[in-house]
Parts: C-alpha cells; sequence; structure tokens
C-alpha cells in the first residue's frame, strides 16, 4: 500500500474526529464533544511547541491513520523532547506500511527541530502494534504509574 503522510488541515477535521475516535474506543475509552473541538484547534493552531498532528492516507486518497505528538522539556538534556501521544491505523490498513510511516514521519518532524529524542508507550498486550514498535525503536524498562 502507498501511505502519504500529512499535516492535518482544516479539511481532515472529520477523518481526523472518526479515526480518533476510534483510537479511544481501541483503548475503552472516549472523549466528550468539548476534547474533540478543543483539541482540534490545538491542531489547528499551528504552535509547534503544542500538539501536533499528521494523518496517513492512501493511494485512493482515504484517511487510513493518525499520530499525535507534542515536544516538552526534560530534566537531563537541554533540548526539548518528543512524545508519540496517539497512533492509530484503520483495521483495513494494518500491517501495510502506514504505522510506520505515522511513527518516521514524527521522527522527521523531531530531527527538523533538533530534537532526536521520541518515546511513546503502549500496553503490554498490544502485540499488533507492538511487532511494529519493536522495528522501529527500543523497548525501555520502565513502567508507567498514574495517580490514583
Amino acid at each position: 500500500m502507498s501511505v502519504t503522510i500529512n499535516l492535518l488541515t482544516p479539511d481532515d477535521e472529520s477523518e481526523w474526529r472518526r479515526l480518533w475516535g476510534l483510537y479511544l474506543a481501541f483503548y475503552e475509552d472516549k472523549a466528550p464533544d468539548e476534547i474533540y473541538r478543543n483539541t482540534w484547534r490545538r491542531l489547528m493552531a499551528g504552535d509547534t511547541e503544542d500538539i501536533n498532528g499528521l494523518i496517513a492516507k492512501d493511494e485512493t486518497g482515504a484517511s487510513v491513520g493518525l499520530v499525535h505528538y507534542l515536544f516538552h522539556p526534560h530534566c537531563w538534556q537541554p533540548e526539548k523532547i518528543c512524545y508519540l501521544q496517539d497512533l492509530y491505523v484503520d483495521d483495513n490498513a494494518r500491517g501495510k506500511g502506514a504505522g510506520r510511516a505515522l511513527i518516521e514521519a514524527v521522527y522527521e518532524a523531531a530531527d527538523a527541530l533538533g530534537r532526536s529524542n521520541v518515546y511513546w508507550m503502549t500496553q503490554e498486550f498490544n502485540f499488533t502494534a507492538r511487532y511494529l514498535y519493536d522495528r522501529v525503536a527500543t523497548v525501555t524498562p520502565f513502567i508507567k504509574y498514574k495517580r490514583n
């Protein structure tokens, strides 16, 4: 499958909503419309210091995936680091290169700003995604804790 990765544009809002909704549902979560509106507004603001979004489209122009990422300060290095927050690829496009292309596009965006440190998290049992992640990154021994 041929995939094109682009920055989100105002024309992508309905497909972004669909894909992000599927991503949230995958993790058995959902967001109220206010969160969708606020997140979309931030994505469209064009502030690379806030959240950023990319969309993957196949050769027919259909939207098949998305990624959100952001840069934040880090105490161990002077430059900000990149957190790849959300990555989703439609079921029918998985295993065909869209996920890898989205991750590599985040790598390129980070490199362009001199911020090569990129990281993300996934659930331990997300084996389909981890099959890809093991090929494009190094798994770390860190465990995430969340406030009760």
